[in-house]
């Protein structure tokens, strides 16, 4: 008896397994690197796909060959990015494929006149990737996923891998949503620009690359910010990890260069007397890795004083960030809403519905202790005599 309930425990649990109903054959998707979204003159939204091609691997293509080698671009225009999505699959004879898109790519029409609607679309889906990659682009969009790197297989990848090595603000999909649904519900995205062609190369033979960041009002864009400034949000949003920084060394004219700095970042809010005051306080460290100055990196007073100008010069990026968000756009990118509304709830409900307006008058303190830990494999200026070296 005991073998026969055995045996048909084994039978019924048959019916339960599902095998592979819904499977999808990889020769039947369309595998999808990079999407860009813009806005036509007609004020249609226009997706272009930068789409893999499976046989460019078995043919033979690769690394060096070329973007146009393993993928190819495709376009649809609609109503809706919904509708201009299904207008993409019309010109495609496999199914679309979201889950290895890992760059999404804003036109500046678009970002201007808002992207809160082709958000929606993507976060809703359930195939995008929330950590996918979003950018804004001051060149073509169609253009820029046309582009035929040199060494990276496709644009999409060149624009992924800059990100790895914090040439910009890092921001992924999810990144934005939290953002634009945020107490200050204000963004910024990285600002993407193509480099001229070398002399005698295609138009398209380029690649793109990172320059600035977008700043966004909600979910329109208002302005952009330069690679200084943006590298300024990076330290306050505590992005900034092995970096490398170049100061001035005292009066001596000639720069310090200091890597990896490696930076812990902390905002304190503090209302007192209905004065909001923020503190940025900022704890860095790194290694000399070069020295042009005459200066002898051993002597404990000199490096007291080059800690004194790597502090300044920290101070001045940061500032140099808040700045044109204060005084010129007037927009919250760096979380000071949020620390007000942690440590002051009841202070903060009575200025969120003005928050953009109460942000200029904020009090930022920035207070940064850097220190240089190594002076490098050599003390003294290579290349430079004994009697030369100063204190």
């Amino acid at each position: 008896m005991k073998r026969f309930f055995l045996s048909l425990s084994y039978f019924l649990s048959i019916f339960m397994l599902s095998g592979c109903w819904d499977r999808v054959e990889v020769n039947d998707i369309a595998i999808i690197t990079a999407t860009a979204i813009d806005l036509t003159e007609d004020n249609q939204i226009k997706v272009t796909a930068q789409v893999f091609i499976p046989r460019a691997l078995s043919g033979g293509g690769g690394l060096g060959t070329g973007g146009g080698d393993l993928t190819l671009t495709r376009k649809g225009t609609g109503s809706n990015l919904a509708d201009a999505v299904s207008k993409l699959q019309m010109v495609l004879p496999r199914t679309i494929f979201w889950g290895q898109c890992k760059v999404f790519i804003f036109g500046m029409g678009l970002a201007e006149n808002g992207i809160r609607e082709q958000l929606d679309f993507l976060v809703r889906h359930p195939e995008p990737r929330g950590r996918a990659f979003m950018f804004v682009s001051k060149a073509d969009t169609e253009k820029v996923l046309q582009l035929l790197p040199p060494l990276e297989r496709y644009s999409g990848e060149v624009l992924k891998e800059l990100l790895d090595f914090n040439i910009g603000l890092s921001v992924t999909m999810k990144d934005l949503d939290l953002m634009l649904t945020s107490d200050a519900q204000n963004a910024v995205l990285p600002l993407i620009k193509v480099y001229p062609p070398n002399k005698g190369k295609m138009e398209n033979e380029s690649i793109p690359y990172i320059s600035g960041s977008a700043i966004f009002s909600k979910d329109k864009m208002i302005g952009t910010i330069g690679e200084y400034e943006t590298r300024g949000i990076m330290w306050i949003k505590n992005m900034l990890k092995d970096s490398t920084i170049s100061f001035k060394a005292g009066n001596e004219g000639e720069e310090i260069s200091v890597s990896p700095v490696q930076s812990n970042v902390k905002l304190k809010p503090r209302i007192s007397k209905d004065k909001w005051k923020m503190t940025i306080k900022v704890q860095a460290e790194g290694d000399v890795v070069q020295n042009e100055t005459k200066l002898n990196l051993m002597d404990p007073e000199t490096i007291k004083r080059l800690e004194n100008d790597f502090e300044k010069n920290i101070k001045h990026r940061i500032q140099a960030a808040i700045n044109p968000l204060q005084n010129e756009f007037n927009i919250d990118i760096i979380n000071f809403a949020t620390e007000f509304h942690h440590h002051y709830p009841k202070e903060w409900k009575k200025v969120k519905n003005r928050w953009n307006e109460m942000f200029p008058q904020v009090e930022v303190i920035v207070d940064v202790d850097a220190y240089i830990r190594r002076p490098g494999y050599t003390s003294t200026p290579s290349g430079l005599p004994k009697n030369e070296v100063k204190k």
